[in-house]
């Protein structure tokens, strides 16, 4: 088999990995769920998406790996970052009775 058509079935297995990961963490934001459940979801299956659709454009196009390199590290350190403000900010808008019944506090 010719290396080059190994590297363009790698390649478009990678994006349709990733493209899977993309529906599949968007798919919760319509369940009846927690709202951290539903982003955690959302953000961690949009991060690996998102990281294996770059990772088949890089095989692809092995000639523009820093600006794909690039671009991975971008999104690794955003994605984690954004989940991190998000439920921190979450975290804060609940009422002090709410924080009490998670610790057990049941006064």
């Amino acid at each position: 088999m010719n290396v080059v058509l190994l590297r363009e079935a790698a390649s478009l297995l990678f994006l349709m990995a990733g493209l899977f990961f993309w529906f599949w963490g968007s798919w919760p934001l319509l369940e009846v769920r927690p709202l951290l459940d539903r982003l955690h979801k959302l953000t961690v299956s949009d991060s690996l998406g998102s990281l294996l659709m770059l990772l088949g454009l890089l095989i692809r196009r092995p000639d523009w790996w820093p600006l794909y390199g690039l671009a991975m590290l971008g999104l690794m350190l955003w994605n984690t970052i954004f989940g991190y403000v998000v439920a921190r900010g979450v975290h804060q808008s609940r009422p002090q009775r709410a924080k009490a019944r998670e610790l057990g506090d049941a006064s």
